[in-house]
């Protein structure tokens, strides 16, 4: 089986990670901030698992996109696999995309770390908005941080 890594990803690859990132958005329930934001996670299998922002009342209990994705993937049987590449995309209801530029917060790169390192990988995360796409190693995203391999 051919694994991706990213180094092997093509712009269409991007292209088309940030659009599945772009449709999860518009699944957003942001009834408060009205701010869409959608993740799409790249496994080395080549399947993706895609995330969208879930709000709450108690604004503390809210659900950023890029939490649900990790979930998702900690969640079902057998390996948490390789993480490739993590795009994430967020605007205003039904335009994501089409502002700033967004990236993982805090919780997510440290959410998103847990993952890479399981699978002993720095993920490739691409942040699109109306001025482009930023492409930035996740290790970039969060320096020396703290995982598992820290509780050994």
């Amino acid at each position: 089986m051919t694994r991706t890594t990213p180094d092997s990803l093509s712009e269409a690859q991007r292209d088309a990670l940030l659009a599945q990132a772009r449709e999860a958005a518009h699944s957003a329930y942001a009834p408060y901030s009205k701010f869409h934001v959608g993740a799409a996670l790249l496994m080395g299998d080549g399947s993706v698992v895609t995330g969208a922002n879930v709000e709450n009342a108690s604004y503390g209990l809210s659900l950023c996109a890029e939490t649900v994705a990790v979930a998702k993937i900690l969640s079902q049987p057998g390996e948490a696999g390789r993480l490739v590449a993590v795009a994430v995309t967020g605007g205003a209801p039904g335009h994501p995309g089409e502002g700033m530029v967004v990236t993982p917060c805090g919780r997510c790169r440290q959410m998103l770390n847990e993952v890479a390192q399981l699978g002993g990988t720095d993920p490739v995360v691409w942040s699109d908005g109306a001025d482009g796409v930023l492409e930035e190693p996740l290790s970039v995203l969060i320096p020396h941080a703290f995982g598992p391999a820290n509780l050994a």
